[in-house]
């Protein structure tokens, strides 16, 4: 399905940076969505409640940006959804504010919808770095809808478009731990349409030691459950490859188990024998 979207060649995009005491990188973050390569765009930064140190960044960086949204911290659903009706964009592209952009992101991910109206969230390849340098590249699998029930198939900063956005009434607001972009997406993805992956490294991902996505998959079983429910008739709907996917998810951690239970026997066996071995050897 092509529109003839030579109309909206030059469409307002804002980028809206949520930020909750991150004054080291929020610069970083703000550079990287100013430095972009597509011209016609607005920058919306939500203070979720930082702390002063964080607050006096965003001070020194406000006359750069479109608007600063200072909020008491309520979480980034919450953020980000206040952010987005803030903005006058026709296409929205999210960054958490310790993450940044390459240059060139918003131009190639628009250009990509332009091209095609089927697809509703665009995303990339991700750079994963922490304070020691680069972890590893990561690519994230894109696809429809029977993708985006088993896992996540595109990165928490992505772009997609407001009316999209407003049609199924923005983040769940009930989820402040974590897992809310996956469950955005899925009702975004519902009816048919897709996330595309321009496949290139055109964003960096920090690893933190405490960050959201570290708590959040230690409650990861509860925010699973919260998903499962809230879209129990997609499930159903999908219920063969559901439980094929949880089936080989089981199988995988019953082996990753045994293979751990065999090495700490390994390591048993090792313990009381050595000492046995000894003696062994002192009667020769």
């Amino acid at each position: 399905m092509h529109g003839n979207n030579s109309h909206n060649k030059n469409s307002l995009l804002t980028i809206v940076i949520s930020c909750y005491n991150d004054a080291d990188y929020i610069e970083q973050a703000v550079s990287s969505a100013l430095n972009q390569t597509y011209s016609n765009k607005e920058i919306i930064v939500i203070d979720d409640g930082s702390n002063a140190e964080t607050k006096a960044v965003l001070k020194k960086l406000e006359s750069k940006i479109t608007e600063l949204i200072t909020q008491e911290n309520q979480g980034q659903s919450i953020a980000r959804n206040n952010g987005i009706r803030k903005a006058k964009g026709e296409y929205i592209l999210n960054l958490d504010s310790d993450d940044f952009f390459e240059i060139s992101f918003c131009e190639k991910a628009i250009r990509k919808f332009q091209e095609n109206e089927e697809i509703a969230i665009v995303t990339c390849n991700v750079n994963r770095f922490n304070t020691s340098g680069s972890i590893d590249i990561f690519y994230p699998d894109g696809g429809f809808l029977n993708n985006f029930l088993l896992t996540n198939c595109a990165m928490g900063s992505a772009m997609f478009k407001k009316s999209d956005w407003q049609a199924i009434n923005g983040y769940d607001e009930n989820m402040r731990k974590g897992f809310e972009d996956w469950e955005f997406y899925i009702r975004l993805v519902k009816e048919g349409r897709s996330a595309y992956v321009l496949p290139e490294l055109l964003f960096n991902y920090r690893v933190k030691e405490n960050s959201t996505s570290t708590k959040a998959n230690k409650i990861k079983y509860e925010l699973l459950h919260y998903i499962y429910i809230k879209h129990r008739e997609l499930y159903i709907a999908h219920y063969d490859l559901f439980i094929s996917h949880l089936l080989s998810k089981t199988k995988q951690q019953e082996k990753e188990k045994i293979k751990n239970i065999s090495q700490i026997d390994f390591k048993i066996g090792e313990a009381i024998l050595k000492p046995l071995r000894w003696i062994k050897a002192l009667l020769k």
